[in-house]
């Protein structure tokens, strides 16, 4: 499905149903231009291009982007893996996936249910998963280095493979550890509840175990 676009006076606004995780950010923080029971469901007329703009970077899934004739969406200062507790892992940066550039928020998928992977469908819902989304943090020495691009590809029957400068945190905001141009793996297996971090003396893994 590509991507739907509604078209304002000062911003368009995109949609890519895929995408969607069903955080419902959109219609709780601004319900005048996002609104499922409307049709069109995305107005963007109804409110500033800043607000609609403001409201869609906090769109964890990149199922909704912007355009703006004067500002395109830059990705943020710190790179971040978000583990979403039940769910996906949340990433935020200047994500690249299977070679392809990206928008600078995406999820993906942890549980292995996924039907568009690596990409969460919100099947985990409907799958039972549950893993926590507060591990135990890394201690590990803090890096200087926390931009730059997060390269993120798919392991044949395996995990994610992503490589870059990344903040990892809880799905709360608090740090779980640093990685600096490493090697971070998030494995993605049905019903797994428990999430294990283990560093190695090159990589750093993050792996789900049954």
């Amino acid at each position: 499905m590509a991507r739907k676009t509604y078209q304002g006076q000062d911003i368009a606004v995109s949609f890519d149903m895929k995408r969607c995780i069903h955080a419902r950010n959109c219609f709780l923080k601004l319900p005048k231009v996002f609104d499922p029971a409307q049709r069109p469901w995305v107005q963007p007329d109804n409110a500033s291009a800043e607000e609609v703009a403001a409201m869609i970077r906090t769109c964890p899934s990149g199922a909704l982007a912007f355009q703006k004739p004067d500002a395109d969406e830059q990705p943020p200062i710190i790179n971040r893996i978000a583990v979403l507790e039940n769910g996906p892992l949340a990433f935020m940066g200047d994500i690249v996936v299977d070679g392809t550039a990206d928008q600078p928020r995406v999820t993906l998928c942890r549980c292995g249910l996924s039907k568009n992977k690596p990409y969460c469908d919100y099947s985990h819902v409907d799958g039972g998963f549950v893993a926590t989304g507060e591990p135990v943090p890394n201690t590990q020495a803090e890096i200087n280095t926390i931009g730059g691009e997060i390269d993120i590809a798919r392991v044949s029957n395996g995990p994610l493979k992503v490589i870059g400068n990344l903040e990892i945190t809880t799905g709360t905001g608090r740090k779980i550890a640093q990685v600096e141009k490493r090697f971070c793996a998030a494995a993605a297996r049905p019903r797994t509840n428990r999430f294990v971090m283990a560093a190695t003396k090159a990589p750093v893994l993050l792996i789900l175990k049954a």
